[in-house]
């Protein structure tokens, strides 16, 4: 008598679908196990659970064997110092480009573009910001006016001055 065909679809239940996962990915270490020692094949295998958690076999040494994958399949070599060096420039690359979008949605909403898909919270903040910078700018400007003012009231004092020293002619 044999099994019934199973169906494929996700087991809804957690606590069976850790149990179906445990005993599947054992026997699936298991085939591995045996198509090495029986057909004497450089086998690799690698299972990651839902959770993350990592489960691994290798006939021989994993790094070599992935290696050997990335020839065949025509990928760099992850051990070559310049495919580091470039793996390393793309991702520095691709988080500037996320810098540079964040920061540039950042400018539109301080501009009042793009607003209309921010929530409360977010524009609220944004409000919050808009009201320090403006105390910023008008305190600036204060500043900047009294300095101004400083300096003309010094050169009316010495215009006139010289008005005072200046016989009459």
């Amino acid at each position: 008598m044999g099994r019934g065909k199973v169906v494929l679809k996700r087991i809804e239940n957690p606590i069976s679908r850790q149990v179906t996962f445990s005993k599947r990915r054992n026997g699936l270490l298991k085939k591995a196990f045996e198509l090495f020692i029986l057909c004497d094949a450089e086998v690799a295998l690698l299972i990651f659970s839902s959770s993350g958690k990592v489960y691994q076999f290798a006939s021989h040494d994993m790094g070599t064997i992935i290696a050997k994958y990335r020839r065949e399949v025509g990928l760099p070599d992850s051990n070559n110092p310049q495919f580091r060096t470039m793996q390393f420039w793309r991702s520095e690359v691709e988080e500037l480009k996320r810098s540079i979008n964040t920061l540039e949605a950042r400018l539109k909403h301080l501009t009042g573009e793009d607003i209309l898909e921010l929530g409360m919270k977010e524009l609220k903040q944004l409000e919050r910001q808009l009201k320090i910078g403006v105390e910023r700018v008008r305190s600036r400007k204060h500043k900047k006016l009294q300095e101004e003012n400083t300096r003309l009231k010094k050169r009316v004092r010495f215009s006139y001055a010289l008005y005072v020293t200046i016989p009459n002619m």
